[in-house]
């Protein structure tokens, strides 16, 4: 396990080397606007469903790069712990300079989950840990001749993302008022059809919020999205760099 970590370090290491960007890199840069809302619906004290639907776009919004829609059920195992096992669907455009498929194409994408959630305030500041691991059937052509989805390749990939959210008022959060909040999250492939991007993604948001009552909460800010493609182009790894926006909207009932 200690070696697999390693080696996780190692190539993450490398790929986010400039030295390594001069002489193997292919940039793609892009400007983004993602859209979420999030749902959780309390079903019993300790158990709640889970449901979201992301509109991710390229050019700020007129152009679609990804729709996303995720769902869950979730079980409290502590109350700084909440565990969640789910379905998701992936949708996926042609966007950019160099596409994600080969072909071009824009691709269908099943995915299932398991994921922790761990909360560890600090004083006024709370900070999150979630760690998710996701098995994934990705959509492609085999026939490169041939526009048509007829074959999907199996990946697994994990994930880690630390937060921090900090009110803007007092000590704590509570309804009409302001916080701030930054992340960073992590996505490691691995398997055997990982093929180039071993480290698949890692995404920076920093965001002020403002929570309107118990149940809604609204928070928008900047966000960066560095993406490795699956696939080398010219024998060069491609790399996507992503900037824009991004604007969640929560209600639990």
């Amino acid at each position: 396990m200690k070696k697999i970590f390693l080696l996780v370090f190692v190539t993450f290491i490398i790929q986010a080397s400039p030295i390594f960007a001069q002489n193997n890199r292919v940039e793609d840069n892009n400007n983004i606007g993602w859209y979420a809302f999030f749902m959780n619906y309390k079903l019993a004290d300790k158990w709640s469903l889970h449901g979201e639907f992301q509109w991710r776009r390229i050019n700020w919004i007129s152009d679609p790069q990804q729709n996303l829609y995720r769902t869950g059920l979730n079980y409290q195992l502590h109350p700084q712990v909440t565990l969640r096992v789910g379905y998701a669907y992936a949708d996926t455009y042609n966007y950019g300079e160099i596409p994600i498929n080969g072909s071009g194409m824009r691709f269908p994408e099943h995915r299932t989950y398991l994921m922790a959630l761990v909360s560890n305030p600090i004083g006024k500041v709370s900070l999150s840990h979630r760690f998710m691991l996701e098995q994934r059937w990705v959509g492609r052509n085999s026939n490169p001749n041939e526009k048509v989805i007829d074959d999907y390749v199996y990946v697994n990939r994990a994930r880690y993302m630390f937060r921090m959210d900090l009110p803007l008022k007092g000590n704590t959060l509570d309804d009409k008022e302001p916080y701030l909040a930054a992340y960073d999250e992590l996505l490691i492939g691995f398997g055997k059809n990982v093929n180039q991007n071993i480290f698949d993604q890692n995404r920076i948001g920093i965001l002020v919020g403002f929570k309107f009552s118990r149940t809604t909460r609204i928070e928008a800010g900047y966000f960066n999205q560095t993406l490795q493609l699956g696939r080398l182009v010219e024998g060069k790894n491609v790399f996507q760099h992503n900037n824009g926006f991004i604007i969640n909207t929560f209600i639990n009932f």
